[in-house]
């Protein structure tokens, strides 16, 4: 059992789960992105996604919290399960499974509102109105990204005047805030100078053991350091999973290792 707030009261909630892929097929249309995947992402732990561009890396990321729904002519087959539970099981409240599974994306997002209106955001719009809970959220948050010095006192400033290394530390606040089990980050520091991406993989590395992180990232540096499982796709197939050391000085697919190499992608 875990104890989380809510609404400023102490509860008790189940432990949080993996994610478990079964036989997982996506379409666009006639196009068949990504085909029967199997995949099981382990509690507390950062799986990292890698292949060459096209492969379903980021179409993978966006069936997680059912970012795809939004896309004309997509479809799934299989299963995909969240805390046991089928995401797209017809009885399945999407806003609520992106409450449970927060999502990163490749450049800083911030809203065009203040610091704190933008870490406040998601409990807002879930009708939380008890002011003293809210910013108690926020201060948590942006302590877990380790900004809350650097802003605490321009807390009403608008986010637009964050640098962009900042701006994606305000975003994964943003995400956190309404206490997610799962994140997801699509390619989180592309945009990002070496020192602001530094930043964000320590965050990643310290807040595992409070949340499951899915990583894509075309960085092998990164997935190296960083993950404790890569997954490495090829032309819409999983080609190997495995522990990321393994996968990185032991591939048992002459594919993965010819990718991780350079040698291709």
């Amino acid at each position: 059992m875990t104890e989380t707030k809510q609404h400023g009261e102490t509860v008790q909630t189940e432990s949080r789960s993996a994610i478990e892929i079964r036989n997982l097929s996506t379409y666009y249309g006639d196009f068949r992105a990504l085909d029967d995947i199997n995949l099981t992402v382990d509690p507390m732990t950062v799986t990292a996604l890698i292949g060459p561009s096209g492969c379903g890396k980021s179409t993978l990321i966006r069936v997680l919290n059912r970012m795809n729904d939004y896309i004309d002519g997509f479809r799934v087959e299989g299963q995909v399960l969240v805390d046991g539970q089928d995401i797209y099981d017809k009885k399945v409240n999407v806003e609520q499974l992106r409450k449970r599974v927060g999502m990163v994306f490749q450049k800083p997002n911030p809203f065009p509102k203040s610091i704190f209106e933008n870490v406040a955001y998601g409990l807002k719009i879930q009708g939380i109105k008890e002011k003293s809970f809210i910013e108690e959220r926020v201060v948590k948050s942006l302590q877990q990204v380790v900004l809350w010095d650097e802003v605490k006192d321009n807390l009403k400033k608008n986010a637009f005047g964050l640098s962009g290394g900042q701006q994606q530390r305000l975003c994964i606040a943003r995400t956190l805030a309404v206490e997610p089990s799962i994140v997801l980050m699509d390619e989180p520091t592309s945009a990002l100078d070496p020192i602001s991406t530094a930043k964000i993989e320590e965050l990643v590395f310290e807040l595992k053991s409070q949340y499951t992180f899915v990583i894509v990232t075309h960085n092998m540096q990164q997935a190296a350091r960083i993950s404790d499982k890569t997954a490495f796709f090829y032309m819409g197939n999983l080609i190997e999973v495995g522990d990321t050391q393994q996968i990185f000085t032991n591939p048992g697919v002459k594919r993965t290792e010819y990718y991780i190499r350079g040698q291709f992608g």
